[in-house]
């Protein structure tokens, strides 16, 4: 009975160790989890030499972790305890107060210690997400230049404004909570009654009540003060900054409001010695009505009845500051603007001055020739070409050629039903090759004319490293570098035609923590989620983990101060394959300078407004370029603008980590662009800020927009993207790698019209020299067309192209049957003494492994147009028969062979094609002659005939 009774007591005890040792457990294991994950980051950014990055955020994320805590909680704890101990002995409280007493007396050190604690954690988390405001104002660097209205160093605005008011922002709200803590302390011990309807405050309890609103009000004093330098970057009336209202009201009055908050702060101090409250509550009163005055109500007068009558001139000169500190935030002050008098009719020899930018035509749309780099240089399924190409130049004989390029990735998803760990992880570890084509060229057929290509790499750029184990489509990660070199597990590439075997490899570079023990493999068997990577045999202690693979991901871990460009481009320099990759130090605090969202002035399509932009800026500037090789991921940074500010602050927190331009080798520095994201960025700004004159900027008679993109279909919007092209802008010396976009009219209402008013244009070609970039580099030029001249845009162009009848006619001869027609990019070059457009047409069928063959040159002057089956063909027709122009036209070039993959290759010079397609014109013309004169036998005959060309012409094109 007694054992029956007390078993289960016996039970229920033994269990109490149990759970203990499985809380301690389930704790370690948590604790285990963190520290390997902080543990993978130390090895990721040590091997790749930037472990000061994560040292130096971690270290002043948790000093300042340490500082908001300390800074919060011992005020409060000081405030609640000085209440505490002056509280009076002997005070009479009624029986509520008594209760509260009751309740909170047991309770009062855990009060008094654990409520400062709470809100110190509070404050420590949100100071340590800002350490970056505070490192930057004591490492800020001098811009040189000051703002036109305070005489400041623009660099108080980036490094000091921002700082000092989270500093004020934050002792404020400290403050704040001290008296509240001080209030509550005093009443519910006594030192603050109410007496027969009467207050009641101690002599401690006035003193720190008085003393505590005293500094309070002297912050905001300080916080008002602060706010005069702010309104030169406020963004809600016509201009972002200071105008007239402002600088005449606002400003003046915020500084008196400023000086009238210290004396109020004065009276509360009188106030804490002498016991009486009235002067300084009368203070508060007159500055809570003072602020409405001086902060709203003369300002709205003087809007209102003195700037709004007479509003064009008296804002004038700040409209000019606006125009002027924009234009110098956005870098585009040193804008080469001139009059274009665009001729718009093709005369015989127009271009013969330009040859050379016609010669440098890109006739290849990296936007839609992805599904021939597939078809023709893919091979296998488990490799891959990004949706859309790149464009980068190489010398080829002595002479720049424009190319589109890019590197055949791994395609995990392609290695189909063989996908298991091993294959995934330890096999199918990297991409294989750069594949580039001719920008100029194309085969007979209308294929991409390769200059490098195949696997094994062969062609034009030489001897380099072809492995991409570095991409932005790479896995999530890979073992590599683990096996002997005798027996290498890495698939390679695939066996050519003539071989059965597969070419394996052994990674031998520095791309990723080494496994070299079992504790590494476990730490990354539980980042991975992978019990593999601590069971694997195949996994050794020379084995390496490589992950965080995508280029921008790199770069972006590595300099997080840096916004990145959205275009990384791969590149063969120094016998690698490198990506390249611009970075932007941004502000949003630069004096007059219109604020943008960042985001939506890159973006190709139209962003709809948001009141909740997280990324507006003000202020931006091409500091940084970053490469990152292929083959071991290692990531290097350039100082690109070595006069800004903003990057050399950084350099002085994060010294070492970037390189001078003067360590950037020839090569490299050969195939450096002008960057697309901020190309588009300023011509955004410049769409209005072009106009220098003030009274025409406030009359708004002359923004532009940038064009939509006229290929895409009528249901879809979307702003046409900027090109590169070498070409010879009007005012050049000599033809250059560029980047363009033009500009029309902005809508006004219902109110559109098409036509050019600007033509954008930056020099992008950084030169070949080592460590020292051309000074014609980044120079903008802004050609503006003449407003009595009506030049076609983009969309009339295309009008034009779409509604003239024997383009009509020949683009649907080449769309019968199974075949679609696609138009690329359409080019605008300055040449000939006007704008000339060049679209390629190109023709692809609906098999499963069709690629767009390039068939058609269309081109545009003014309002004359030529179709023809090559550019110096058409330019020809166009110019009658003269165009100037002496240029290859490559047609005999031969196509690549068919895919070994069994992708379809197309045709080599292929007459049997030509005389398909004469025959079906042929047939075409002599049914619609027989549908008009009734002769249904003739239209029969001639329907069967051209369905016999349009097979055979599919059949001679391999579709």
């Amino acid at each position: 009975m007694s054992n029956a009774s007390t078993s289960p007591v016996r039970r229920l005890g033994n269990r109490g160790p149990v759970a203990i040792t499985v809380g301690i457990l389930v704790v370690l294991l948590v604790v285990f989890f963190a520290f390997a994950s902080v543990y993978a980051d130390i090895l990721w950014y040590d091997q790749l030499g930037f472990l000061n990055v994560l040292t130096t955020q971690w270290f002043a994320a948790a000093g300042f972790f340490v500082a908001g805590f300390i800074a919060m909680a011992v005020p409060v704890w000081l405030s609640i305890e000085i209440a505490y101990r002056s509280r009076p002995v002997y005070a009479r409280l009624n029986s509520q107060l008594d209760r509260y007493q009751d309740v909170i007396e047991p309770l009062r050190k855990l009060l008094t210690w654990g409520v400062p604690a709470l809100l110190g954690v509070f404050a420590g988390l949100s100071t340590a997400t800002r350490w970056p405001l505070a490192i930057l104002w004591f490492n800020g660097v001098p811009t040189g230049t000051v703002d036109p209205q305070f005489k400041m160093d623009i660099s108080f605005y980036l490094f000091d404004l921002p700082f000092f008011r989270a500093v004020v922002s934050l002792f404020s709200a400290i403050v704040l909570l001290c008296g509240l803590a001080a209030l509550i302390t005093n009443y519910v011990y006594g030192s603050i009654a109410i007496v027969r309807r009467e207050l009641r405050v101690a002599k401690a309890a006035r003193i720190q009540l008085a003393i505590t609103a005293a500094i309070y009000i002297a912050l905001q004093g300080v916080s008002i003060w602060l706010d005069q330098y702010a309104t030169l970057n406020n963004d809600t009336g016509l201009i972002t900054g200071a105008g007239y209202t402002d600088v005449n009201a606002t400003i003046p009055g915020l500084q008196i409001l400023s000086l009238i908050a210290l004396l109020v702060a004065l009276l509360f101090i009188v106030t804490a010695f002498t016991g009486r409250w009235r002067l300084s509550l009368i203070g508060t009163a007159m500055l809570v009505i003072a602020g409405l005055v001086l902060t709203m109500g003369y300002p709205w007068v003087m809007q209102r009845f003195v700037v709004d009558p007479s509003e064009r001139s008296l804002e004038a000169p700040y409209i000019a500051r606006n125009i002027e500190l924009t234009r110098e935030a956005y870098g585009v002050a040193d804008i080469d603007a001139s009059p274009y008098n665009a001729a718009t009719d093709a005369t015989p020899g127009a271009l013969r001055s330009d040859a050379e930018t016609t010669a440098s035509i890109r006739i290849i749309d990296p936007a839609l020739v992805s599904a021939s780099f597939a078809q023709l240089e893919q091979f296998k399924q488990y490799y891959a070409f990004p949706g859309e190409l790149d464009v980068d130049r190489y010398t080829i004989d002595g002479k720049s050629q424009d190319s589109v390029v890019a590197v055949r990735e791994l395609n995990e998803a392609g290695v189909g039903s063989n996908q298991s760990w091993y294959n995934n992880t330890l096999v199918y570890t990297h991409g294989y090759g750069l594949v580039a084509a001719y920008g100029t060229e194309r085969s007979s057929d209308g294929q991409p004319v390769f200059l490098q290509a195949g696997i094994p790499t062969t062609g034009e750029l030489g001897e380099f490293e072809p492995r991409i184990y570095f991409g932005e489509n790479s896995p999530l990660y890979s073992i590599v570098g683990g096996t002997s070199s005798t027996k290498p597990v890495e698939l390679d590439y695939p066996a050519s035609s003539e071989e059965n075997e597969q070419v394996y490899n052994t990674f031998a570079g520095d791309g990723g923590p080494k496994l070299e023990n079992v504790f590494n493999r476990l730490v990354y068997a539980l980042k991975f989620q992978s019990e593999e990577i601590l069971l694997s045999d195949a996994v050794t202690n020379d084995s390496q983990i490589i992950y965080d693979r995508d280029p921008r991901e790199r770069v972006q871990k590595v300099a997080p101060y840096l916004t990145l460009d959205s275009d990384p481009y791969p590149t063969v320099a120094d016998g690698r394959i490198l990506w390249v990759i611009d970075g932007y130090t941004t502000s949003a605090n630069y004096p007059y300078s219109k604020m943008e969202s960042l985001s939506a002035a890159i973006s190709d399509q139209p962003q709809p407004a948001s009141a909740f932009v997280l990324d507006n800026v003000n202020y931006i500037r091409n500091s940084v370029k970053a490469t990152v090789d292929a083959y071991d991921g290692s990531v290097t940074l350039y100082a690109w603008d070595e006069d800004d500010a903003v990057l050399k602050t950084w350099q002085k927190i994060y010294p070492s980590n970037v390189k001078p331009i003067s360590e950037m080798s020839a090569d490299l520095m050969s195939h450096v662009r002008y960057p697309t994201d901020l190309f588009k960025a300023q011509r955004s700004i410049l769409g209005q800020y072009h106009v220098t004159d003030p009274g025409s900027f406030y009359s708004g008679d002359d923004a532009w927009v940038t064009p939509n993109d006229p290929t895409e279909a009528s249901d879809a919007t979307k702003y046409q993207s900027p090109y590169y092209l070498t070409m010879k802008v009007p005012g050049a010396d000599a033809p250059a790698y560029s980047i363009y976009s033009t500009f029309i009219p902005k809508a006004t209402g219902t109110s559109s019209r098409n036509v050019l008013t600007g033509y954008l244009v930056a020099n992008s070609d950084a030169g070949t020299e080592a460590g020292k970039k051309s000074e014609e580099y980044g120079k903008l030029r802004l050609l503006t067309l003449p407003k009595v001249v009506t030049v076609p845009g983009p969309g009339q162009v295309q009008n034009n192209f779409n509604a003239d009848p024997d383009v009509s006619k020949e683009l649907n001869l080449l769309s019968q049957g199974s075949t679609n027609v696609l138009k690329g990019n359409l080019l605008t070059l300055p040449v000939g003494g006007g704008l000339l457009y060049v679209q390629p047409v190109y023709v692809q069928s609906t098999g499963n492994t069709s690629y767009p063959l390039l068939k058609k040159i269309l081109v545009a002057f003014g309002d004359q147009i030529a179709f023809e089956d090559t550019l110096p063909e058409a330019l020809d027709v166009l110019f009658g028969g003269n165009a100037g122009v002496d240029q290859p036209t490559n047609e005999g070039a031969q196509p690549p062979e068919s895919d070994p993959a069994g992708g379809s290759g197309g045709s080599m010079a292929n007459p049997e094609l030509t005389k398909a397609l004469q025959d079906a014109q042929k047939a075409l013309t002599d049914r619609e002659a027989a549908r008009v004169s009734g002769d249904w036998a003739a239209y029969g005959a001639a329907d069967a005939a051209l369905t016999d060309a349009l097979s055979r012409a599919l059949s001679a094109s391999g579709n």
